[in-house]
């Protein structure tokens, strides 16, 4: 397989279900994929008595059938179905589905640079693109939308998929927005001009003490490691000497954007990764003797949602011993797919390759795949919790380290209970913690500073009954043993979402990262050393 078209895309969480990134649309999740081959569209692999069949059933219906058809629908059904009996990360992208996915990997698109949380029925204005055509245009945070080219979207029981349709568009083409601004509707619209609009894929950088810098990564895209050098360079001029990597929640992205940054903890040209497939021969990937954070002290932070090109970076510097591994087991993806242009903007993301760490680990989980009528589990279970892993691996210093089912921390931080508990999940998935945030806190301007925000702000006892209340009145039941039990939680939550409306995107993590235990774990190991 040609490295240049080995890609891969992520699936990453979100800040809250419900909070939908305007134009970023699609930046918060994606399936693992990889760019097209030019052009290339899918050849059969083999040819038999029956290739071509499934087209002509298809023709025949088209042609004969009783009724009309909707044939589009009628092949994207078979394709479908085809590909479902392949592995989990195999997958037909329509249309929207590969434009969008290519755009979030790349870090860019057209359009308008907004955030908004649909709120009683409501655009409203969260976050806005630094520098952005919206921010440029005038555009504030709190910004009700009311109408977009005259349409009416406040009140309509508007669709994301319609909201889409009206404020994304070509470059250099205006939209008109009529905004409700502190409870008063502006008297003429705000015009503004799409642009292209750069996304970086850092959400945070910055010196957590005298010594240690901290980056939290989303994904892996087109230009992660050339932002990554650049935040890393510019914290190194702030005196950072050891550094706490964040790969959790970050569910992979293109695989020459893992080894480019896994190459930046290395000074010497050492093994990262490589890859082999029944139809591809061994590649090795080496990183290059030039790397920004050849020797400093590092620890990287990785989750059960640490995924594909995460887990790349993270075997390679726990293989080396380059680095010490915190958090939980990652999720145990080491598929690699290419994606083959179909012609029609659809495109088939196909498994072609395994990869491995440096010693050989294979880190995938198993999975089931189908071949007629049999039904192949792929490698062996995984063994978690306190058991024993089946392969053990030996680095060079005789540290052991385990292969099948995902990346096993150095150091391991169990999940926070009451993250799972049953109270939380449905504050959650209810939304209410935005809905509290942007409904309730936001309507006044905060009476701190950033940095006095950050460091001296938490949220009186006195709203957080208030919030119950909320809860409450959305229907949700709890014993006061259970809001007890979350409230650290809770009050974080919306500490970092409170944080993130009034001053951007790195004080949601800096405010969260206040009460993270994996992360003081991280210090303490690295103190330590």
């Amino acid at each position: 397989m040609r490295k240049e078209t080995r890609r891969n895309l992520f699936i990453a969480a979100t800040y809250g279900g419900a909070l939908f990134l305007g134009l970023l649309l699609g930046q918060n999740y994606a399936d693992e994929n990889s760019r097209s081959r030019g052009g290339a569209g899918l050849l059969p692999l083999g040819f038999s008595d029956k290739t071509g069949k499934v087209q002509h059933i298809i023709d025949l219906i088209a042609t004969n059938y009783v009724d009309s058809v909707d044939i589009d629908r009628l092949q994207d059904l078979a394709i479908d179905e085809i590909v479902a009996q392949l592995d989990p990360h195999s997958e037909y992208l329509h249309p929207n589905q590969a434009l969008k996915q290519y755009e979030t990997l790349e870090g860019t698109f057209e359009g308008i640079g907004i955030e908004y949380y649909i709120l009683n029925d409501t655009l409203m204005t969260v976050g806005l693109i630094n520098g952005g055509p919206a921010q440029q245009a005038g555009l504030r945070v709190g910004d009700r939308l009311i109408a977009i080219n005259g349409d009416t979207v406040a009140g309509v029981h508007i669709t994301d998929k319609v909201i889409e349709g009206k404020i994304r568009g070509q470059k250099g083409t205006a939209i008109e927005i009529t905004i409700n601004r502190n409870g008063k509707n502006l008297p003429l619209p705000i015009k503004v001009l799409r642009d292209r609009v750069e996304v970086s894929s850092i959400d945070a950088a910055y010196i957590i003490d005298s010594a240690t810098a901290y980056i939290k990564i989303r994904r892996f895209g087109a230009k992660t490691a050339d932002d990554f050098k650049h935040a890393l360079q510019n914290l190194k001029k702030q005196g950072a000497q050891r550094l706490v990597l964040d790969l959790r929640e970050n569910g992979g992205g293109y695989f020459h954007a893992a080894t480019a940054l896994a190459s930046q903890f290395f000074e010497d040209k050492r093994l990262i990764v490589y890859t082999e497939g029944a139809h591809e021969p061994r590649v090795d990937y080496y990183s290059s003797a030039d790397g920004i954070f050849g020797d400093g002290e590092l620890a990287v932070l990785i989750d059960e949602q640490s995924a594909s090109a995460s887990e790349i970076v993270a075997g390679a510097i726990q293989d080396l011993e380059r680095g010490i591994i915190i958090g939980q087991r990652s999720y145990g993806k080491a598929l690699v797919q290419e994606q083959f242009g179909l012609g029609d903007g659809s495109a088939l993301n196909l498994t072609v390759a395994r990869y491995y760490t440096p010693l050989g680990r294979s880190i995938q989980k198993s999975y089931t795949i189908h071949t007629g009528k049999d039904v192949h589990i792929t490698n062996r279970p995984a063994q978690r919790g306190n058991t024993v892993d089946t392969i053990v691996y030996k680095t060079e210093t005789g540290k052991l380290v385990y292969g099948e089912g995902g990346i096993s921390p150095d150091i391991s931080v169990p999940i926070d209970s009451n993250g799972i508990s049953t109270l939380y999940r449905k504050i959650r998935q209810a939304n209410l913690i935005e809905t509290y945030v942007y409904g309730k806190l936001t309507q006044s301007l905060p009476a701190y500073a950033v940095e006095n925000y950050l460091k001296g702000y938490f949220l009186p006892d006195k709203e957080y009954q208030n919030f119950l209340q909320h809860v409450r009145d959305k229907g949700v039941v709890y014993t006061l043993k259970e809001a007890n039990a979350v409230k650290p939680m809770v009050r974080t939550d919306i500490e970092a979402l409170l944080g993130r409306y009034y001053f951007g995107s790195e004080a949601f993590f800096k405010v969260r990262n206040r009460s993270d235990n994996v992360l003081a774990q991280a210090l303490l190991a690295l103190r330590s050393e």
